[in-house]
């Protein structure tokens, strides 16, 4: 039985995108989507009231995270993920699979399981596959992860290939771990990136038979050329009547060229990640809060943009707030990017059911990673060696600040 019913519209000509839908009962997922990062329950500096009107309906939370704080079982206690959080949409949770890479020696893997040094608090867990299971579902997910071993996409040949192996082992635990309850269960196609290893671990895992499949160990440590390679190679091997989704990507470019190659979910940190550097993405390029240029531009981030902060902020607001190191800046700013990542996955739909996706993805792919169009930052002028070693101030530019 599938407990996260999808279905999809065949890919138009001249590319592997395609219109679906994930139903959770309580809410239906509209893809290609992309999931904001709620790692802790909460995505970071946003109200949670703000994110459906922004056009988002299925979070990702990280199990490893609350079951360190505040417990799976205190939220079971208190009704569950959506109810803490004061979430009506789905939502989705990570394994912890991630941290077993991402913590590097304050992990342990060991043929049972990972144990967990937090890197904070120093407090050790162990996670094995049916504990995993046993969180997410105490904490009332929609989509479970399986526990996976992920080691770096430029990892050798026999590194990726244990590492799958041992991937593909926890998987099947995973799946008599589930049992017959309804939480969904996603597999993750793991194999760095050796083409031989991934098709491999693509055909295991859809002969185990999940509710979806993700595609994994990508986005740490290879270039964007192998991340589509693979993510095409591996999206071909997977069955078109179950979701797809590439985990940990990316920018907006990333989800485009994701799509492009058959991917139907996506989730990153980077459009908070970004608003506390002070980075926005508008439809006329990456705008840098730190350049001076934007003291005085009384302007929205984004003339194109309907979201409440391009409504009713300025640049030079905006500027103010994070020269300033006021919190304020990474939720507007963070509330910004959110509703530029989502509304292009609008924009990515209404093309599919349009048949006008190819046009679409030609003409953005163009401009969707390109710095400011209206100031195109200047590169730093070159020292001269014989000048003196304390830099010139006399202007009040910081470096970082150059028009």
């Amino acid at each position: 039985m599938q407990r996260a019913p999808f279905s999809a519209l065949p890919s138009p000509a001249g590319t592997d995108a395609r219109l679906g839908l994930l139903d959770l009962g309580h809410t239906r997922v509209e893809t290609p989507q992309f999931m904001p990062v709620g790692t802790a329950a909460t995505v970071r500096a946003q109200r949670t009231e703000s994110l459906r009107p922004a056009g988002a309906n299925l979070l990702l939370a990280n199990t490893f995270h609350l079951a360190q704080q505040p417990g799976a079982d205190v939220v079971a206690q208190l009704g569950g993920l959506r109810r803490f959080m004061g979430w009506d949409g789905g939502i989705l949770t990570d394994s912890g699979g991630f941290q077993v890479f991402s913590l590097g020696e304050n992990a342990r893997v060991d043929e049972d399981g990972v144990t967990l040094k937090h890197p904070v608090t120093g407090r050790q867990s162990r996670l094995t596959p049916a504990s995993a299971i046993a969180a997410q579902r105490a904490l009332g997910s929609d989509i479970a992860m399986v526990l996976d071993h992920c080691v770096e996409a430029t990892a050798d040949w026999g590194t990726a290939r244990d590492a799958m192996e041992r991937t593909h082992r926890w998987a099947e635990l995973a799946l008599a771990a589930r049992a017959d309850a309804s939480i969904g269960l996603f597999g993750i196609v793991q194999g760095a990136c050796h083409a031989d290893l991934r098709e491999v671990s693509a055909n295991t895992l859809v002969g185990l038979g999940f509710d979806g499949y993700a595609i994994g160990g990508l986005a740490v440590g290879e270039t964007r050329e192998e991340r589509e390679a693979q993510t095409a190679r591996v999206a071909a091997c997977l069955p078109v009547d179950r979701p797809r989704y590439l985990m940990g990507v990316g920018t907006p470019l990333d989800l485009l060229e994701g799509v492009h190659r058959g991917v139907d979910l996506f989730d990153c940190i980077l459009p908070t990640a970004m608003a506390q550097r002070g980075r926005a993405y508008t439809r006329t390029g990456r705008v840098e809060l730190r350049r001076g240029v934007y003291s005085t531009v009384d302007s929205p981030l984004d003339a194109a943009c309907a979201c409440p902060v391009c409504v009713r902020y300025s640049r030079a607001y905006l500027r103010h707030l994070f020269v300033a190191r006021e919190p304020l800046a990474w939720t507007l700013l963070g509330q910004h990017n959110l509703h530029f990542w989502l509304d292009l996955m609008r924009r990515i739909r209404e093309a599919l059911a349009c048949g006008t996706f190819p046009a679409l993805y030609a003409k953005e792919r163009t401009w969707l990673d390109a710095p400011d169009l209206e100031n195109p930052p200047v590169p730093p002028r070159r020292r001269n060696r014989k000048a003196k070693a304390a830099p010139d101030r006399a202007s009040g530019a910081d470096d970082e600040e150059q028009d």
